[in-house]
């Protein structure tokens, strides 16, 4: 397996902008785990092997258990996702599945009691980022296995 094209064939500058967001969204107030479970959950959905393989990767390597990520496809089942969670996984569902559903002024409520609008704000656009990537990714077809932690 090879990729159609890499980062490398990219226009020069042409990423700034996604690495650029990125590296804001590293120094958030929200949890690292909590961002790396929307990046987790986002590419299970979109089906983005690179991105699941890097995810898996970077979330064990900052304290995330085995047995939250694996079961991250059923977590409406599990008993280990806190409040906070359960809402950013129905927010990042919601809005990766916009052509299906919508973010629902019941949903939006239950946000706005847990975090603050600037919080809201950058879960709005770690959603809106890790589709980007598993877009991306997927039409290059990067090889999935090769990431190593915090490679980018």
């Amino acid at each position: 397996m090879s990729p159609r094209l890499t980062y490398q064939d990219a226009p020069k500058g042409l990423m700034d902008g996604l690495v650029k967001t990125e590296l804001f969204l590293k120094k958030s107030t929200l949890d690292p785990k909590l961002l790396e479970l929307i990046k987790y959950r986002v590419s299970q959905i979109n089906g983005c092997a690179y991105c699941l393989d890097a995810h898996h990767k970077d979330a064990i390597a900052i304290g995330e258990t085995e047995l939250r990520l694996h079961a991250l496809i059923a977590w409406r089942e599990c008993p280990f996702y806190s409040d906070e969670e359960r809402a950013v996984l129905e927010f990042a569902e919601a809005l990766t599945l916009t052509s299906k559903q919508e973010v629902s002024d019941e949903l939006f409520k239950q946000l706005a009691d847990l975090f603050s609008p600037a919080q809201i704000i950058e879960l709005l656009i770690a959603v809106t980022q890790i589709n980007s990537w598993n877009r991306i990714n997927k039409t290059m077809k990067l090889v999935p296995g090769l990431y190593k932690v915090g490679q980018f």
